[in-house]
């Protein structure tokens, strides 16, 4: 029997130190000559300045390329990877044209000192830099959502995330000074979910459905701001639709439960996207015309192909949410209720109900459609758990909202970079999916589109981005009800709003408050309130509640004359208004000839969300990289040039934004450091501009 100690290898030692290279170095070469070549780092250099004291010689692209290689190095913390980094700093700097490279505290603390117009022109670049090339050279489209019409749509997902932090519980004495917690400039009490934590940052954002690239990221603390931040994410969409020669109604954005009330649905129909959400104001299954539909037969039924839930679908066209509009799609999900209790929807009677709000036409999308287009945006969670997995945008690099908000950008931006990496290295054509089987022949219309006599012809379906909101608080309100014995629609009139009287005096009234176009009141001091709840009361009469923000009531000097307990009082102001529908219906609208069915299947095309990208990454990981130092080429300077001062700096002139930015730049001199990368095919690295050996 041989014995192991008598094994062929011979081990040997060294007390010399040789470091490996990190696994992510050659990835961290590649982007840099990428973004180079792109001049995506001059225009930083350019565009995004910021100077306070303390900076030493650092200026903010040297944050932004140690920013940028800790995105691409995956390390769980900046300890972490300045530990990896340290060995080949000077190669690191290199690559992107710097020397030094700064500290952690350096780092922090200019993190901790970025304001919001830094913030900012980061954000715009970054939005610049997408709009700028496709994602592949392959196809230059941007992938879509072909109908049963055959008509292109793009579709894009917005969400918010959550990242919640723990703190220690305190002892809250006299005799203990007050404490100081670090994470109350970033974070805030909220909604935690799953996660476990005491207070919670949420981050929306938004990304393109088809090639999987983000547009935009917005963080706020608690709750944050979700309605202020959809505002803005949807003027990135416009600007990107716009750029990219898309007509803004051929747009769809998917919204989860947060935004499913009627403030959103008011942005969106001002803002004329179409969209899919979920609804969460349950009040709108008591309004009649959606209770004389449920009354009738569904008009279709689906299965889903994971949970085996089979669901009831009953379509209701044309409803009004508010008084003064908009007009919404109200598709109704019922299905029985099981042994475990429903996580979505609401229970009455032992059937499950969920709402589904959406202006899409009903001749290009069916019920089962529209729900299914819901359904399929948890595609958008593989996302969000790829760039978890990845690149984990949420760790915490700051104790700061803009330092903070600052990496989130910058780790996007690197996302963005590696697909399109990913694609230079394997280029993909758009891959064509069916979403949804044709038809095979003209279904019967259900009651809720059944078309009215011949001798008024047939209803036209109406047009998702042709809607009115143009009502005045004076004029009469519409309201579509469907009619269970004659299966027919007319339309019911309320009129003019009737306000709650004050239960006390001094207090504002209702009638103080004035209605706006959009939908919304405005207090005396000037404050939005929004419709928060729908109510069909059992004498034909539909009350409306509004409610204002808590934040605005409580910094507001009017509160001791608005609100009941004054400055004790812990809500937000509410304000109820009755609406009493007129006497008699007016006449059935006239129609136009209905068209026929449409028959084509529902089509996806996109690209692949993570083979392109995980295919580049692990060569580049795989691979090995040699980095060989040439003293002898680099060139010497005379170490008594740098003890010459001019006047401006011996009196501590402020310097220029160029002479702040040639402080830590790399000399002007032939290359000290050679990189060689194995193993990159020589395809991919002609397409990047890089030498091949």
């Amino acid at each position: 029997m041989t014995s192991i100690v008598s094994s062929g290898v011979e081990i040997q030692t060294s007390p010399q130190s040789v470091p490996s290279t990190p696994s992510w170095l050659a990835e961290v070469v590649v982007v840099a000559h990428y973004l180079s070549t792109l001049e995506v780092l001059e225009k930083i250099a350019l565009e995004v300045r910021f100077a306070r004291g303390r900076f030493g010689i650092y200026d903010t692209i040297d944050f932004v390329v140690v920013l940028i290689g800790y995105a691409l190095s995956g390390e769980r913390t900046l300890k972490g990877f300045y530990e990896r980094l340290e060995p080949f700093a000077s190669p690191f700097m290199a690559l992107f044209g710097r020397e030094e490279l700064p500290s952690r505290s350096a780092l922090s603390r200019y993190l901790s000192a970025i304001d919001q117009p830094t913030v900012e022109a980061l954000r715009a670049l970054f939005q610049k830099d997408l709009l700028a090339r496709p994602l592949t050279k392959v196809d230059k489209s941007t992938g879509g959502l072909w109908d049963r019409c055959g008509e292109q749509w793009v579709v894009f997902d917005g969400d918010g995330t959550r990242q919640a932090a723990r703190q220690r519980a305190l002892p809250q004495t006299n005799d203990l000074p007050a404490a100081h917690r670090r994470m109350d400039a970033v974070c805030a009490a909220g909604y935690t979910g799953r996660k476990r934590g005491e207070v919670v940052r949420t981050r929306t954002t938004l990304l393109q459905a088809h090639t999987h690239q983000w547009l935009a990221t917005f963080a706020g603390a608690g709750n944050g701001d979700y309605r202020g931040d959809l505002l803005r994410a949807i003027a990135v969409l416009t600007a990107y639709v716009t750029s990219q020669q898309i007509p803004l109604n051929r747009a769809i954005l998917r919204l989860d439960g947060q935004y499913g009330d009627y403030a959103i649905a008011i942005d969106l129909d001002k803002s004329g996207l179409a969209y899919v959400m979920r609804g969460k104001d349950y009040d709108l299954l008591d309004l009649p015309e959606i209770q004389a539909r449920l009354a009738l037969s569904p008009d279709q039924e689906t299965t889903h192909p994971e949970t085996g839930t089979r669901r009831a679908l009953f379509d209701c066209p044309d409803v009004l949410l508010t008084p003064v509009g908009p007009r919404v799609r109200v598709i109704v999900a019922t299905h029985p209720e099981t042994a475990s209790p429903a996580r979505v929807g609401t229970t009455r009677d032992g059937m499950v109900y969920e709402l589904f709000l959406t202006v899409l036409p009903q001749r290009a999308f069916t019920p089962a459609d529209v729900v299914d287009l819901y359904l399929h945006r948890g595609a958008f969670e593989t996302v969000l758990s790829d760039e978890d997995a990845e690149q984990d945008p949420d760790r915490w690099c700051s104790y700061t909202a803009c330092g903070q908000e600052f990496w989130q950008i910058l780790s996007q931006w690197m996302w963005n970079i590696r697909l399109e990496l990913g694609h230079h290295l394997h280029p993909t054509p758009l891959r064509m999916t069916t979403f949804a089987q044709a038809q095979a022949s003209p279904a019967t219309p259900p009651a809720s589109e059944e078309p009215a006599p011949e001798s008024q012809g047939g209803m036209l379906p109406k047009d998702p981005f042709d809607r009115d909101v143009s009502s005045t608080p004076g004029q009469e309100s519409h309201l579509m009800v469907a009619d269970s014995g004659q299966r027919s629609h007319f339309s019911l009139t309320y009129g003019t709003p009737e306000w709650a009287r004050t239960a006390r005096q001094g207090i504002y009234a209702g009638r103080d408050f004035h209605l706006q176009p959009d939908g919304t009141l405005r207090c005396p001091a000037n404050h939005p309130l929004y419709a928060q709840e729908r109510r069909a009361e059992h004498d034909g009469t539909v009350r409306v509640v509004y409610a204002a923000r808590i934040g605005d009531c409580r910094a507001c000097k009017r509160r001791v004359h608005c609100l009941g307990h004054g400055r004790d009082n812990k809500h937000p102001r509410r304000v109820s208004a009755v609406l009493r529908p007129a006497e008699g219906p007016s006449p059935p609208p006239e129609g136009a000839p209905s068209l026929p069915a449409a028959l084509s299947p529902i089509l996806w095309g996109d690209w692949s969300r993570s083979r392109t990208r995980r295919a580049f990454m692990s060569l580049l990981r795989t691979q090995t990289v040699t980095i060989t130092h040439m003293p002898g080429a680099c060139s010497s300077e005379d170490p008594s040039e740098h003890l010459l001062y001019t006047r401006e700096q011996r009196k501590h002139y402020r310097l220029s934004w160029s002479q702040r930015l040639a402080r830590n730049a790399c000399p002007a001199s032939e290359s000290c450091t050679k990189i060689h990368l194995f193993g990159i095919p020589t395809a991919f690295a002609h397409s990047l501009g890089l030498a091949v050996a």
